[in-house]
C-alpha cells in the first residue's frame, strides 16, 4: 500500500519512517528545495520539561534514531536585563539543543537521511492537492499569528551558554535568549504583542547580551519565524491526517512545538498501521497540554507587570515544577474559561 504525504518537516518524516518501517511505501511531496527551508542553522531546544520520559528516549520509542547534534542544557541564566541575573540548575536537562535547516549536524537533515535509508521517496520542489494526499504537514496554519521571531545564527567562541531576557524593552510579552552550542549561536527576540516593534527590540536584545558577554558574532546570518494559532483546531479533513503545526500542534506559552510535531507524525502512522482512530488518539495525547498552554499564556501577561518581578522572583520555583506547569492540573481547569475568554477576544 502506498501513502502520501505532504510536507518534508519533522511531523511528516516522522510519519513516513515509522509507515516505511511498517512495510509501506512512501511518497513525500516539499515544495521547497530541501527539508526545513524557512530555518537557516537556527538553533532551537528539543524541550524536555513537559513529559517524564526523556525527550532522546521518548524520540527512540518512535523509531527514530539520534543521529544528530543535540546538547543537553540543565542550566540556563535569567535577567531582567537590567540589574538582575540568576543562574539555575535542574535535575534532569531542560532542553537539547539542536540546530534546523539545511545544515551539517541538523535534526533536519538527520531524520531526512532516516527515511531516505527505509526508502521513503521524497519529491523535492513537488506539492499536490491536499485531497491526494493521507497525511497534511505543511507547517504552520496562517489564521492567527500570536508569536513572532527574529534574530539571527552565527559562529562564535562563545562558551555553551542558554541566556533568556524578560524585559518588554527587549522581547514585549515574550522573551528575548542567546544559545551557543559547540561554536554556533542563535540570539533572538520573540514578541508575543505589538509586533511592529520586533526591530527595536531586536536591537535591545542585542544590547543587553552584549554588555552581559564579550564574545564575538562571526557570519551572521538572519533567522525567525511566526507562531500561528487557529481556534478551529482540526484533527482530520476526512480521510485525510493533519500533524504538527498544520493540525494546530503548538504551545500558546513559549511556542515550541518540536516534540508535538514528532509525537503526532509517529501517531498518523500508527493510526494508519493499526487502523486506529487518529482523531481520538491526538486529543487524547494533546488537548489537556494545548488548554494548558492557553491558561499558562494568560497567567504569564498577568504576571509580567512591573517588568517580569513576580515572574523574575519565582523564577526558581517555576524551573522546578515546569512538568507540573506545563500539563493540564487543577488550577488550570479553574482558570480556563476566563483563559479562553480572554483569548477570543485577543483573536476577534
Amino acid at each position: 500500500m502506498k501513502i502520501r504525504i505532504l510536507g518534508a518537516g519533522l511531523a511528516g518524516l516522522s510519519a513516513a519512517i515509522n509507515l516505511a518501517k511498517a512495510g509501506f511505501e512512501v511518497d513525500v511531496f516539499e515544495k521547497t528545495k530541501y527539508v526545513a527551508g524557512r530555518f537557516h542553522g537556527d538553533i532551537q531546544g528539543l524541550e524536555n520539561w513537559s513529559e517524564k520520559k526523556d525527550v532522546l528516549d521518548d524520540l527512540m520509542g518512535m523509531n527514530l534514531k539520534i543521529n544528530f547534534d543535540c546538547e543537553p542544557f540543565s542550566k540556563i541564566t535569567v535577567t531582567d536585563g537590567l540589574r538582575r541575573k540568576k543562574n539555575f540548575s535542574h535535575k534532569k536537562p531542560l532542553f537539547y539543543l539542536t540546530r534546523r535547516g539545511n545544515v551539517p549536524g541538523s535534526l533536519d537533515l538527520g531524520i531526512k537521511n532516516q527515511a531516505l535509508e527505509l526508502g521513503v521517496d521524497i519529491h523535492f520542489k513537488e506539492i499536490i492537492n491536499e485531497n491526494q494526499v493521507d497525511i497534511v504537514a505543511t507547517g504552520p496554519i496562517k489564521e492567527n499569528i500570536f508569536a513572532i521571531g527574529k534574530g539571527i545564527t552565527f559562529k562564535t567562541d562563545m562558551d555553551n551558554t542558554a541566556t533568556v531576557i524578560f524585559n518588554d524593552m527587549a522581547a514585549y510579552k515574550g522573551y528575548a535568549y542567546l544559545l551557543v552550542t559547540k561554536g554556533n549561536g542563535c540570539l533572538c527576540t520573540v514578541l508575543f504583542d505589538n509586533f511592529s516593534s520586533i526591530n527595536a527590540n531586536l536591537a535591545k536584545s542585542k544590547e543587553i547580551f552584549s554588555n552581559m558577554y564579550n564574545f564575538e558574532i562571526q557570519n551572521p546570518k538572519k533567522c525567525g519565524g511566526v507562531g500561528c494559532f487557529t481556534k478551529k483546531i482540526q484533527y482530520t479533513k476526512g480521510k485525510t491526517l493533519l500533524v504538527g503545526e498544520a493540525a494546530g500542534l503548538q504551545d500558546l506559552l513559549w511556542g515550541y512545538g518540536m516534540r508535538y510535531a514528532i509525537t503526532s507524525g509517529f501517531l498518523a502512522a500508527q493510526s494508519i498501521i493499526n487502523d486506529d482512530d487518529y482523531d481520538q488518539m491526538i486529543k487524547t495525547r494533546f488537548e489537556d497540554k494545548l488548554n494548558a498552554g492557553i491558561v499558562n499564556r494568560y497567567l504569564w501577561e498577568k504576571a509580567s507587570r512591573n517588568n517580569y518581578s513576580l515572574i523574575y522572583n519565582h523564577t526558581k520555583w517555576i524551573i522546578k515544577n515546569t512538568y507540573w506547569i506545563s500539563n493540564y492540573n487543577i488550577l488550570h481547569r479553574i482558570i480556563y474559561p476566563f483563559a479562553l475568554q480572554n483569548l477570543e477576544k485577543k483573536l476577534n
